[in-house]
């Protein structure tokens, strides 16, 4: 695949992820692009709020403007702890662990919806995994810092996937669906987190995880536990991968090797691929307006970052 086009057209912050990532250059001959990708202002205003990990209140996951999708967004562009910013944000995360070994963050559920009403360090199932995956990307040592909560969260996985689970601190709260149900977003990130852990990749949790995710595309017109969709909306090209659409859900996907001949993976690639345009691009058809200074903040051009997103897709698929 000729990746010249996409560098022409990409910012530096982008530049680097492309070199790093679809061209597999080492990090260390990198070291000029890297400097000015770091020069960005978007990408500085991101390190600013990943390093004050704790001062972005979660309140609404969807929210791509949370200090750990910021942070997943810059790892996953192949930045380090040797960022300070980063570093910084790595050990704010570490502060805050429960017994179980699992991440909190600051979060506050109103009384109403069976929480406390006060600011309180917790965690909830669609983020505690988002916080071990992000220490597995700084490269933070697996047994000590990740495995115990991996662990834990592994341990509650059911039959149809995982549920909507939260720690103690949040008392009775749960998301707006049946209490059997499996929660898709929670799915989707422990997914992804399993993707990432040798022990565990290949494991018959995550093969039951991944298969409820595609039995939920399968089943999109009449199953929607805990309100989550794979209609209209879902299907549209949206970037960053930080919620539940079609190019997180195949990105998440296409890390397992063993799925890669399932029809229903191979729809949800063909549907992706459909879009693509005649010089090789794709066009974001829903966008965070949160995010609308960045190149696939809009819905009128094609989106250089949200075309490498999708060639990421293609490059493990070997299309």
């Amino acid at each position: 695949m000729d990746y010249n086009k996409l560098l022409d057209r990409s910012d530096n912050w982008l530049k680097y992820a492309i070199h790093h990532h679809l061209l597999h250059e080492p990090k260390d001959t990198l070291g000029e692009i890297r400097k000015m990708a770091l020069a960005d202002d978007r990408i500085q205003h991101f390190l600013t709020s990943a390093a004050n990990f704790h001062e972005s209140l979660v309140t609404n996951h969807k929210n791509p403007e949370l200090s750990i999708n910021k942070l997943l967004f810059l790892l996953d562009l192949g930045l380090d702890t040797e960022v300070p910013e980063i570093k910084k944000a790595v050990d704010e995360i570490l502060q805050h662990r429960d017994e179980h070994g699992i991440y909190q963050s600051l979060t506050n559920v109103p009384k109403h919806f069976g929480g406390a009403g006060v600011d309180v360090f917790s965690w909830c199932l669609c983020d505690a995994p988002l916080l071990l995956l992000a220490l597995v990307k700084a490269g933070l040592d697996y047994q000590e810092y990740v495995k115990p909560g991996v662990d834990h969260l592994v341990s509650l996985c059911r039959e149809n996937g995982f549920p909507c689970a939260v720690s103690p601190e949040l008392g009775k709260f749960r998301g707006p669906g049946r209490k059997d149900d499996c929660c898709p977003y929670a799915t989707l990130i422990m997914a992804d987190l399993l993707s990432y852990l040798p022990d565990y990749r290949n494991s018959q949790v995550a093969v039951s995880t991944v298969k409820v995710l595609l039995s939920l595309w399968e089943n999109s017109l009449n199953q929607h536990p805990y309100m989550f969709y794979m209609g209209t909306d879902f299907r549209k090209l949206k970037a960053p991968s930080c919620w539940y659409d079609i190019v997180s859900v195949a990105g998440v996907l296409s890390k397992y090797e063993f799925l890669r001949d399932d029809p229903r993976f191979l729809e949800m690639i063909a549907q992706i691929k459909d879009k693509q345009d005649k010089k090789g691009f794709f066009t974001p058809e829903s966008a965070y307006q949160k995010l609308k200074d960045w190149d696939f903040g809009q819905k009128k051009m094609p989106s250089p970052y949200l075309t490498y997103l999708c060639y990421r897709i293609f490059e493990r698929l070997e299309y």
